[in-house]
């Protein structure tokens, strides 16, 4: 029994190894190609559509109910010492360096990074990732490429976009539900908030959106056994995306806040 439990955590420990190895190679890859060849432009606008401003609208949504719940629960813990004017800065904050990078990512994640997985997966299982290297064409620089550069450079603007939301909801809930001076609001916003908490939010946004796309195209390129091979791929490229996000914000949060 012993010996069958090791052998049993020895091989899952050498298959997660391997795969970790295969995503390491596979992103290498992608940015050898990205740095080596010409960049498909079109495509790359393509992806940014897809990926970012398309998901604008849920994205706002998302943020104007967090900044809406969370000055309306912060609310009831600063009244009880006569700090109300503080609650502009800790929504702002919070927004800035966590709430809208990290939800910004997980939404995304869940919107387009399935979308990116189920998309190369199906060509996959197709045989079109075949046909196109039959052709001669570059797979990655076709594919993957596009995808990951879209995801780099349009989830700090997506992220910015969730922020300013989420503060607009805290300021109506501070307005219009609890009556208070919204100049307090923004003026604990103006005093407080620096560049480097923006800076550090967009950073974030743009490792996340490295993250949800690579994984994706990773999980959609490694596609196996038909249909429900893609819907596999699909789910694993969510769920991994989602952890490896919440794990690595932590890392960031540490080099990027630690001394402010």
């Amino acid at each position: 029994m012993l010996i069958k439990f090791i052998n049993t955590v020895g091989a899952s420990a050498i298959r997660i190894c391997d795969r970790f190895g295969e995503y390491g190679q596979f992103v290498a890859k992608i940015f050898a190609v990205m740095f080596s060849q010409r960049l498909d432009v079109k495509k790359l606008f393509t992806q940014m559509e897809r990926i970012g401003v398309d998901s604008l609208p849920i994205c706002a949504l998302i943020g104007i109910f967090s900044g809406a719940v969370l000055t309306l629960q912060t609310y009831y813990g600063f009244a009880k010492f006569g700090s109300e004017d503080k609650i502009g800065l800790v929504v702002a904050l919070a927004l800035t360096r966590e709430l809208g990078p990290v939800l910004t990512g997980i939404m995304v994640t869940g919107r387009s990074g399935s979308s990116v997985a189920a998309e190369i997966g199906t060509m996959r299982i197709t045989e079109q990732v075949d046909a196109l290297e039959t052709l001669c064409i570059d797979v990655f620089r076709y594919l993957m490429v596009p995808r990951v550069l879209a995801g780099i450079l349009i989830l700090p603007f997506v992220t910015m976009f969730t922020i300013t939301s989420g503060i607009w909801g805290g300021y109506l809930v501070y307005k219009y539900y609890h009556n208070l001076n919204a100049v307090e609001f923004i003026d604990g916003i103006k005093e407080t908030l620096v560049l480097s908490d923006i800076t550090g939010g967009l950073i974030k946004g743009s490792v996340f959106g490295f993250i949800l796309t690579s994984i994706g195209s990773y999980c959609g390129y490694y596609t196996r056994g038909g249909a429900k091979g893609v819907g596999l791929s699909t789910i694993q490229s969510v769920v991994l995306s989602s952890i490896t996000i919440l794990v690595s914000n932590y890392f960031l949060a540490m080099l990027l806040f630690e001394k402010t």
